[in-house]
């Protein structure tokens, strides 16, 4: 189970960050990830981190801003955003793979539900 929270109403140029708790299987032994969906958008891949926190992959339009981190002992994933513009305005869903490096969105196993980040101009 993944419990994401964190998300809110930000001026742009602002900064948030995204928790998320997983719970039930060992989800230190997996890569781990982020995806958002806009408001009349596809859901789209926004960061992934792999089950050691050694790798870190990031879509072109986060890179720079922002930072995907875990703490296993605390089975904990997080997405630290800053310079938030209104295009990062979407729900954004915590995800859990079955590998231990991010292979893309197929080795996805895991939704939690999603938490909203709106960014105000």
């Amino acid at each position: 189970q993944l419990q994401a929270s964190g998300g809110g109403l930000v001026q742009a140029g602002g900064s948030l960050r995204l928790s998320c708790a997983a719970s039930g299987r060992t989800f230190s032994n997996y890569a781990m990830g982020w995806f958002r969906q806009a408001p009349g958008k596809e859901r789209e891949f926004v960061a992934a981190i792999s089950w050691s926190g050694g790798n870190t992959s990031y879509t072109a339009s986060v890179k720079g801003r922002f930072t995907i981190s875990r703490h296993n002992a605390k089975n904990m994933v997080y997405l630290q955003m800053n310079s938030l513009n209104s295009e990062d305005t979407a729900v954004y869903y915590c995800v859990a793979s079955h590998t231990r490096y991010w292979i893309g969105a197929r080795c996805v196993r895991d939704w939690g539900q999603g938490t909203q980040v709106t960014v105000s101009s």
